[in-house]
């Protein structure tokens, strides 16, 4: 490897649960059949073992892996699958039982990774090449198969996407005098433009709420959700070949982004430490939210809400939005490639795409899926609006093995630009450049350290 392992845990921390979507509690440990220890697949007889490890989820999506895998252990008594499903919330357990395993070569055969780590663990020889088993992908999603792509070969693969659009708060947008019903029939070619954004914002802004939400943490969320902006201007965080941040995230477009997103927080139309569920809660108006959010209002809020497409430069009108999750990979440590092959070609047939994400309330990634009735809800309102977002503009986070020391360091810098300007009511220009210089330089440093040739 070319990276120490020690630095593993590290890397994998740095990439947060919510830049992937997730904002369900847990489901207890217990998964889908107890794994097996570690990668080795132990002999049962004449059959292959193959072991998952993935974190735990949802009941609905527990319930999702014990059925489907006795589907599969039933109908294949060679080749037998079991799951662990490792509990993310107490501390970084499932990041702190990878990093133990890729050390003593302990690796489960299939292993579930976020997706802008793909390039990290490809780079790293953690995982194998699964072209061989997807030879065609043209039913994914353009984005999911880049996000798991690196050096050209294709090393995991996504039942799921997540995206990032724009929530409104219609009764709070009315007694403001904002037109709903121009937002309500804003097209993935006309949506709103920052200018608009930050207008329907200052107007929203009252002695009670805000006018919208842009910081979804301070981890992974400010570069996941924030990334778009910065594409849509001229842009992104780091080069195509992901080798460089220099003239990137520190460009003279991204402080113009930078300075953008701040400005919201000098004035006081978005807060710099958001409460739990700002926007459900109607302490702000409007929402830069994932796509998880819909389900989360369908079933808790009290007031009529919309949600539109991500906003776009004013003088590029480029459209583009988030994506990204958590795919499945086989690992260094799998004594049999093929029997795992072979199982992850089953996994994400069209069937099992659409059930799986109708059960994790996330868009799938066939295309084929949304004819299933498992997937009806996406066929129209919010959800719809998400999975055409994810079919035409959706950008994958930067494919490089030092995307981890950028998402950390870039949250960092935003952290400080934001606090910067909520603790002066001004944006410093100067200040974001030296912020986002810091950023590139400690990116160039971790690639040519590690990647470069």
């Amino acid at each position: 490897m070319k990276k120490a392992v020690s630095l593993l845990l590290a890397a994998v921390m740095a990439v947060g649960l919510a830049a992937c979507g997730g904002s369900d509690t847990p489901a207890p440990a217990s998964g889908a059949g107890a794994a097996g220890s570690g990668a080795a697949q132990e002999a049962s007889g004449d059959a292959v073992n193959i072991t998952i490890w993935q974190p735990s989820d949802k009941e609905a999506v527990e319930n999702w892996w014990v059925e489907r895998l006795n589907t599969w252990n039933s109908e294949h008594p060679d080749i037998q699958v079991s799951r662990e499903a490792i509990d993310r919330s107490d501390s970084y357990a499932y990041d702190n039982k990878v990093a133990t395993a890729v050390t003593s070569n302990d690796l489960p055969d299939i292993l579930f990774v976020d997706g802008p780590q793909v390039s990290y663990y490809a780079a790293n020889g953690i995982i194998v090449p699964l072209s061989d088993y997807f030879p065609d992908t043209s039913d994914f999603t353009p984005s999911t198969v880049a996000q798991c792509t690196y050096d050209g070969k294709l090393y995991a693969i996504s039942a799921t996407e997540s995206s990032v659009a724009f929530y409104y708060n219609k009764d709070m947008l009315k007694e403001a005098g904002i037109d709903v019903d121009d937002l309500d029939s804003r097209t993935i070619e006309n949506p709103i433009t920052w200018s608009e954004m930050n207008e329907i914002a200052e107007k929203c802004t009252t002695d009670s709420y805000v006018g919208t939400h842009i910081v979804m943490d301070h981890g992974e969320g400010l570069p996941y959700a924030l990334e778009p902006m910065y594409i849509s201007e001229g842009k992104d965080y780091i080069s195509e070949d992901g080798t460089t941040a220099e003239g990137y995230v520190n460009s003279d477009e991204a402080v113009k982004t930078t300075a953008f997103l701040a400005n919201f927080i000098a004035k006081g139309y978005a807060n710099v430490d958001p409460i739990t569920d700002e926007f459900l809660n109607k302490a702000c108006a409007t929402m830069i939210g994932g796509s998880w959010e819909v389900a989360t209002l369908e079933a808790n809020a009290d007031f009529d809400w919309g949600v539109t497409y991500y906003p776009v430069a004013d003088d590029t009108k480029k459209a583009v939005s988030p994506c990204g999750d958590w795919s499945a990979a086989v690992t260094k440590d799998c004594k049999n490639v093929e029997a795992a092959g072979e199982f992850l070609q089953w996994l994400m047939s069209t069937e099992n795409v659409a059930t799986y994400a109708a059960a994790i309330a996330k868009p799938a990634t066939r295309a084929t899926a949304y004819d299933e009735a498992a997937m009806e809800d996406y066929k129209e309102g919010p959800r719809a609006l998400l999975v055409e977002q994810l079919q035409n503009t959706a950008v994958p986070r930067p494919r490089t093995p030092s995307y981890a020391t950028f998402s950390t360091d870039y949250a960092e810098a935003m952290t400080n630009i934001l606090a910067e300007a909520a603790s002066n009511g001004t944006v410093d220009e100067t200040y974001i450049k030296e912020q986002l210089d810091g950023v590139s330089e400690k990116f160039t440093e971790d690639y040519n350290t590690y990647y470069a040739n």
